[in-house]
């Protein structure tokens, strides 16, 4: 369901049986519906990291298949203290570093480039069968792919290049791995979010990395 505007309001799958699970309500409370994009970023302090940078931070080249398959289940780093919307969620670090990282560094992406080879796909494999396995055990997860670009060439022209890379990976995970396109939502944020801390051209910040978001949207720590 999108608003007038072309924005989405509510997302919502079927299981076999007929009975809709909601994926995103992308509502604020007491807004009339119709009207629902935010333009305030959520202000809030660091999450207190208590577990180990590795499982926080998961890089897909080192990881396990179990290690994959728990940071798509794992809980939040610290409380949420109440549920997001999709909008507020994408526009705020400080929401998302509430819950792990998974860093996609098994594929990176050609200078201006959002195209993916065969073997670069096939590279997702690990990454597709967790959340196949993450979804099957919640069919009402979802997850947030981020598309990232170095830093060489215009704000613009990166923002939708990044936004392209991010599309390219869920339509591979969904193609080639069965993963649900509604578990999946896609966000590019350019040049913001450097790996590598240059102005120069690196690879290695030419990537993608995955959330699980469930629980920023519904706020599974009161549960």
């Amino acid at each position: 369901m999108r608003d007038p505007d072309g924005n989405l309001v509510r997302r919502v799958r079927r299981d076999p049986g007929g009975r809709e699970i909601v994926l995103i309500e992308n509502e604020v409370e007491r807004r009339p519906r119709g009207r629902t994009i935010i333009e305030e970023t959520v202000r809030l302090p660091p999450p207190r990291i208590r577990i180990p940078r590795e499982k926080y931070v998961v890089e897909v080249e080192g990881a396990s298949q179990e290690d994959l398959y728990e940071a798509f289940t794992a809980p939040p780093v610290e409380r949420v203290e109440r549920s997001y919307t999709l909008n507020e969620v994408r526009r705020s670090p400080a929401v998302r570093e509430r819950v792990r990282r998974v860093d996609v560094d098994t594929i990176t992406f050609n200078f201006g480039s959002w195209e993916l080879s065969e073997e670069q796909a096939r590279a997702l494999t690990g990454v597709g069968q967790a959340l196949q396995r993450a979804i099957e055990r919640n069919p009402a997860e979802v997850f947030l792919i981020e598309g990232h670009t170095d830093a060489v060439g215009s704000e613009v022209d990166n923002l939708t290049l990044s936004d392209r890379r991010a599309e390219t990976v869920a339509s591979v995970l969904t193609q080639m791995f069965g993963v649900p396109a509604e578990n999946l939502t896609t966000q590019g944020y350019g040049e913001q979010y450097l790996k590598v801390s240059t102005q120069e051209p690196e690879r290695a910040n030419r990537r993608v990395t995955i959330r699980r978001i469930t629980p920023l949207l519904r706020n599974e720590a009161r549960q």
